[in-house]
């Protein structure tokens, strides 16, 4: 990608890979703009999602971006808190993040997956309120999901290894097991 491809990508938003009834829906904080660029979820090269999600146990192999809709088959989606492209997180507002709960609120009660699993604790304190919330499950649930809040994947977010990811995910992988009876 070119830089001027890349910024031509800001505010684009999206599709998200979801459908009902899903076991987890995992919801990032917004698409970068190489995710804007490219249409796919977690598409630049340093971001740890994909490799976290297999080394986790989510998936039997890693998946490339392109390959996103393939979540589905093992009852994954995934969604953002706020819809619109940006370089940077920073780049939101807490107004962004708030109506950006709101919405998701409504989807998840829409399509009523198991599990929403938010991919940014700090996005998840701004869009609900919950000033105090850790990585792990949270008390609240909504529309019937259970939340988790995850490391974010960026890699930007240093302070968590690869590893400690994963094993927090699979943390994840092994609830939404027991949930699912699988």
């Amino acid at each position: 990608m070119t830089p001027e491809e890349l910024q031509a990508a800001r505010d684009r938003v999206i599709p998200d890979v979801v459908a009902g009834g899903l076991r987890v829906l995992f919801c990032g904080i917004n698409p970068g703009l190489m995710s804007a660029a490219t249409g796919y979820h977690f598409a630049r090269p340093g971001n740890r999602f994909w490799p976290v999600l297999h080394r986790s146990g989510f998936t039997p192999r890693q998946l490339q971006p392109c390959e996103q809709e393939e979540l589905l088959s093992y009852g994954l989606g995934i969604t953002n808190v706020v819809a619109r492209a940006s370089a940077r997180a920073d780049e939101l507002s807490a107004e962004e993040y708030v109506e950006g709960g709101r919405l998701l609120t409504a989807k998840v009660e829409r399509l009523g997956p198991q599990w929403l699993a938010v991919v940014g604790v700090t996005a998840y304190r701004t869009a609900f309120g919950e000033k105090k919330a850790r990585i792990g499950p949270q008390e609240r649930t909504i529309g019937g999901a259970r939340v988790w809040a995850l490391p974010n994947p960026s890699g930007l977010n240093a302070h968590w290894s690869l590893d400690a990811m994963a094993e927090e995910y699979g943390r994840l992988r092994e609830a939404s097991a027991d949930v699912a009876g699988t």
